[in-house]
Order: C-alpha cells, then structure tokens, then sequence
C-alpha cells in the first residue's frame, strides 16, 4: 500500500499529487486484478485503506482531484472473453465507510444535500452485501434478452447464456413488469457448495479457488454453458437499471416487486428510521454472520425514497444515496520467511512479505505488501511509531489481516517469539533490477530507481501496461512473452519499445533463407510454435487502429489514466487536435499569469487539474517522447473519438459556472444536474464559459462575466431554461 510519512495536512501540493498519482496506478491494477481477472492481490483491508488514503487527500487538496482516482471510475474493462454490452444506465460501485461515525457522516451529507434539517423524516434501508459478481439482467416485453456483468460499469460481458442456466432466475416475467426494465443483483456460491466443489476441482485438476465469490466469478466465465450448469451457482436481486415504467416509490418496495416477479432477495433487508436503526441492524446482521450460508463483507444503507435518491444522483463512481458499511477483518499469525523488493512501473521499489502458509477465514494466504521501509521500520503515517516502535524482521512471527481476499496486511510482531541472533531490515538503496541507485526524496515515503529508460523493470511494466487490457489489448503479449522478447538480443526478435511490437513481423519476415536466419524466426522457439506466431501477428495486426483514448492512456503519461484519457479524447477529438492543442499550451510562468489560451482551454476541460494538464504538457515537449510518438504513429492509427451527443438538452455540451448563493438546490445538486443535462461545469470564468448562473452574494465571477459579455441568469433563470421551471 502506497504511505506517506507525513500526515495529510503537512503535504506539499507536489506531494500530494505524486501520491494521488501513485493510489491511482496501484488502486487501477488492483481493480483489474479483482473485477476482470477474478484473481485478487490485496484483502479487502489493505484495498480500502488505499481508498481511504485516496479521499483522505482529495478532501484536503480539491484541486488536485485526478479525473483517473479511484473515486472517478468503477471496476475494470471487459476481459474480451465475451461479446461486450454496453450498460444503459452506469452499473456504479458503492463508497464504504467503517465505523459509527463515518455512519453518522453520511447521513450528514444526504441531509447536507438535500437541504434537510435534523428533525427532517429520513428513511433508509439496510441489507447484508453479498460478496458475489454483480449482475444486470435485461428483459424486454418480460423475456430475459441479455445479462451483462457489471465490467468497467459502462460495458460488461455478455454471459446470457450461462446466466440462462442458475434456475433461480426468471426467464420471463409476469404481465406487470414494464415493457423494458433491468433487474440487478448479485451472482454468488453457497459456502458449503463451495468447499464441496473446491475439494474435488483440487483432486481432478489441481486448481482450486481462494472464496466463493473467485469460484462464482470464474463458474459465469465458462466458455461452455454446461460448466456453469454444473456449479450451483445463485442469485439475489437487489437494485435495478433501466425502467421503462417505475418500480414503486420506495426502494424497499421496489426490492420487494422484484420477489413478487420470482425473484431470490434478501430476507435481511429492512427498513430504517435514522441512525440508531442503521447500526442496530448492522450489528444484528453482523451477529449473523458465521451462520449465514453465504459470505458477506458488510451491510449497504440505501435512502428508501425513489424521488430522493434521483435528487441525490450520482458521483463519477458511486450513488450519494447509498454507502457499505464493511466489517472488520480476519485476523491470524504466521511467519515471515523473507522480504523481497518489486519494482514497479514508475520506478517504485515496494517491499513484499512471503509468509508461512497460513490460513485465514478459510483462504491460504501467502504473502503480503509491507507497504515501504518506514512501515518495516515501525514508523507509522505521521512520522510516529506504530506497533509501539516495533520493527519486522525475517523470521518473525507476525499478526496478519484479511477481509475476504488472498493477500494480508501484516499488523504487529509477536516479539516474545523473534528468533535469536534476527537483525533489523536494511531497505536497499539500489535497485535489485538494473542496479542504479534508488533515492528517496525529502517527505517521501517511497524509494524510487533512478535508472529510468535503462531500468529492465520499468522498460517492462511501460510495455505491459501499452498491451494491456484497457490499452492496446494485444492478446498473446503477456508477462513470459514481453520478458522475452525484452531480454532477446537478437534483433529480429527484441521488443524494447512499443513501436517495435509493430515491427516484429517484418523483421522476421526479413530474415535470410539460410540456417542461421531459420533458427530466428519464432516458430523454431519454444514455448511459440506456428499456430501461436500467426495468432500473435494478428493480434497485433487487429491493434494498429485503436480508439484515441486508449491510444493516449497506453502511452504511460503520468497522471493520465482510462478517465482522464477519455475526457482529453472527448475534448480534442483526435490527436491532431489534442497536439495543436495541448502541445502548443504554456502553462502559468508566474504569479499572475494565466498562462496561454491553449493552457486556459485545456485546464477548462471537465475534470481536469492544473496538475494533469502539465503532464500532458510536458509529455509533449520532451523531444525523445516526441520522437518516439512519431515513430509509434508510423504503424498505428489513433482512431478520432465520435462526440458525445446522448443528452438532449439546452445546456448540452455548455460550459456553466454557478456563482453565488442558491436558494432551491446545494451546490453540490446544481453541479449534478448540470452534468446529468451534457453541460460541463467549471469553477472560473473565461472566454470559454457559456453561461453564469448567479444567486445573491455573487462576486468577482459575476463582474469578470459582465467584462466578457457572458450571459448571466438567476437560479429560477436555470430551471426555466432546462425545463424545469
């Protein structure tokens, strides 16, 4: 897990957005890991502590928001196994809070939102969070046409036909249904069919699952629907998609309608008065749990009101009107046979316990992250000792934690079991790698290797990451095959950059007819073969035209992950444009200056910092990026992105600045209806703003409006124009 060792409010800008850029990295892999390839790599702790870190910095630096957080996107991309679906209304996680308090903030902020006061009715519901596969089954005129995991939350995998048959689900639903509607839940294993399953795949194949939820997962993801007849696999409904007529005016009735349909939900959903009820039923569902047949990490709090959730709406990745309340971990103790050091992608060198294989709540574990040397050393967050000053050593007995997933965070050490003779940890100052030496800077808790281009291990991860699912998706370029193409010295064979993928078949095609020249080519090496040559020539050869988002996240520019390039692609359009654009942009040189109109345009783009915009910038201004761009563009073609022209509205791709005190809705309400109709909603005022809704107290927004000749409208103004007046 990425520290700092400072606490939050002691960060620079520059640190924090550094840190907020390596959450983001390390939070994305750890999604694709879990949602796309059902193979977790951290527990459910360690992951929701990244994300706690995450927000914890968001809420002190606002500005430094990425439009790649984690609190900007859900899930993965498609694994490309399946036909894709695209969802018609976004299939969006759920934030997570932890303790009574964060309970109790909640709360605050539906009301804050809503303009509620304190002795305003507020009801909510409360059901136990099924750790399964989420899942949008489609009926149109009652018949079951499509169901579609929940993927990156705007496209899944098209699994109909396994979903057809879990005999839970309906395949048609009563006369009262409406004409189209989504029904949404979770797919999930029984933890007795589990284990009993589990038990036999070990004796026939050897393979086995680390939970329920991974088998559930990887039963749906059967090539042959019979394979999935054969696992009991099950089903509860809980929300739902699109609706052409409503369901009920309340959540719980609406749940309810859906039982009526012949519909499995959840018997422990129940309705909530306020706060105390909440945590009452929390605690009774916790009680519970053990004797459940099923696994659960918590307990989801919903607004019951329909007509209020729709109000409250949505953020980039989760709804307001809902939140998790998680569960505390699993403990249990081990020992640390050894630390090894991994180098990532940006040149981060993170320490990774191997432990004793130990098992806990029913998963063999058998390593974790130890986070960074401070956190071995037993320095905790804000610079003071945890675990009362206790280092980790190898061969200590150590107290490890899960919540549901394969990887422990390791807690504290057992101290009256350390070996005699075991000697303190000395965190290298080196990178294991490439051998250059690893530095870290002053507030940094991160020791990075200053090899850079040179370092194999970066070199690596920057052309794993080009290849990878959500870039250039090139099948049969994984981590054994891009290691030996890297490491080839021939050079009919070497893969050091990403231009040089397209490339690889004509330099083997060049290869003389003689023996020597025979021996090169891939087919004679082993582990290739014909049959797997020519699938990876096509593969390549189908990647040479790739839409203009993915073509910009695959190039690795940090700070720029899948959402920021999606929102760069819908702006600029193509590269063309974004090079004229972007490229062009000089950023602020001074106290006072804005910077240039291309600068402006591009910090004016939705979701898009300061700190963003200058990655881009200078990516674009470093000669050897520039040069190897120009040659990647020689054998692939960025595709232009088609603009985005769903919502029909009179603020539709408008750029709206709220101003002022308003009086009918928050602020916080504004901005999202604002974004719900197409506009884009920026915090200043230049040239590019198409309109200032200004309440009273307005200020120098509204002035600076004026000088521009910008129109300005009252908040009854802004209904009336929206239609809503």
């Amino acid at each position: 897990m990425t520290q700092t060792a400072k606490p939050v409010e002691d960060l620079t800008l520059s640190e924090a957005a550094e840190e907020l850029a390596a959450l983001a990295a390390e939070i994305a892999g750890h999604d694709r890991r879990y949602y796309a390839e059902d193979a977790p790599s951290v527990s459910d702790a360690d992951y929701d502590a990244l994300r706690l870190r995450n927000a914890a910095l968001e809420a002190a630096f606002p500005e430094l928001v990425r439009a790649d957080s984690p609190s900007q996107s859900v899930g993965t991309a498609p694994s490309g196994a399946f036909a894709q679906v695209r969802h018609a209304r976004p299939m969006l996680s759920l934030d997570n809070v932890f303790s009574d308090g964060d309970v109790r903030d909640f709360v605050a902020s539906v009301r804050r939102f809503l303009n509620l006061s304190a002795d305003d009715p507020l009801v909510f519901t409360a059901e136990p969070k099924i750790d399964g596969l989420s899942m949008s089954l489609r009926y149109e005129r009652g018949a079951l046409v499509t169901a579609a995991t929940r993927g990156d939350g705007e496209t899944g995998e098209n699994v109909t036909a396994n979903i057809r048959t879990i005999g839970e689900i309906p395949q048609r639903l009563p006369a009262d249904a409406p004409e189209v509607v989504e029904v949404r839940g979770e797919v999930y294993m029984r933890r007795d069919d589990f284990l009993a399953l589990n038990a036999r795949m070990t004796e026939e194949t050897g393979r086995t699952f680390a939970n329920p939820r991974n088998f559930a997962a990887g039963s749906l993801r059967q090539k042959d629907p019979e394979v999935t007849r054969s696992r009991p696999l099950k089903f509860f409904a809980y929300a739902w998609g699109e609706a052409s007529a409503p369901l009920a005016a309340t959540q719980f009735d609406a749940v309810r309608r859906l039982g009526d349909w012949g519909f499995p939900v959840n018997p422990h959903m129940a309705r909530c008065a306020g706060i105390e009820d909440m945590l009452e039923r929390y605690r009774a569902i916790e009680a519970e749990r053990a004797s459940l047949p099923y696994d659960i990490d918590g307990v989801v709090y919903k607004v019951d009101r329909l007509d209020l959730q729709d109000r409250l709406g949505f953020r980039s990745r989760s709804p307001r009107w809902a939140t998790a309340h998680k569960f505390p971990a699993e403990k249990a103790t081990t020992i640390l046979r050894a630390i090894e050091i991994q180098v990532g992608r940006t040149g981060a060198l993170t320490p990774v316990a191997r432990l004793e294989p130990v098992t806990v709540g029913g998963v063999v574990v058998t390593n974790a992250t130890l986070h960074n040397e401070d956190y071995i050393r037993g320095i905790g967050n804000d610079g003071q000792p945890i675990r009362e000053g206790r280092d980790i050593r190898v061969g200590d007995t150590v107290t490890v934690q899960r919540a549901g997933d394969v990887i422990p965070q390791v807690l504290d050490v057992v101290l009256d079991q350390r070996p005699a003779g075991s000697v303190p940890y000395v965190f290298p100052d080196t990178c294991p790698a490439c051998g250059s030496h690893a530095v870290r800077e002053e507030g940094e808790a991160v020791r990075r290797c200053t090899g850079g281009l040179i370092c194999p291990a970066q070199a690596v991860e920057r052309i794993r990451h080009f290849v990878s699912r959500n870039a250039f998706d090139i099948e049969g370029l994984g981590e054994k095959q891009i290691e030996f193409f890297f490491s080839n010295e021939k050079a009919s064979q070497r893969i050091a950059s990403p231009a040089d993928i397209f490339t690889l078949k004509k330099r083997q095609e060049a290869l003389p007819q003689t023996l020597d020249g025979s021996l090169e080519r891939l087919e004679k090496v082993d582990g290739f073969g014909e049959t797997s040559v020519r699938k990876l020539y096509a593969a390549i050869e189908e990647r040479r035209r790739v839409p203009l988002h993915r073509f910009l996240f695959a190039l690795g520019i940090r700070h720029i992950g899948e959402t920021t390039a999606k929102r760069f692609a819908r702006h600029y359009l193509s590269l063309a444009a974004l090079r004229a654009g972007a490229g062009t942009a000089v950023p602020p040189q001074g106290k006072g200056d804005p910077g240039n109109a291309q600068w402006q345009e591009l910090v004016a783009i939705n979701g898009i910092g300061a700190v963003v915009a200058r990655a881009l910038v200078d990516f674009l201004a470093e000669a050897h990026n520039i040069e190897a761009l120009d040659r990647l563009l020689e054998e692939v073609t960025p595709l232009d992105e088609e603009p985005v022209g769903e919502v029909s509205s009179p603020v539709v791709g408008k750029t709206v600045v709220f101003t002022g005190a308003l009086e009918r809705m928050s602020r916080d309400e504004a901005k999202a209806m604002a974004e719900r109709l197409g506009a884009k909603v920026s915090g200043s005022v230049s040239k590019k703003t198409d309109l200032v809704v200004a309440g009273p107290g307005a200020g120098s927004k509204l002035k600076q409006a004026g000088e521009l000749g910008i129109e300005v409208i009252d908040e009854d103004g802004w209904f009336v124009l929206v239609g809503q007046g």
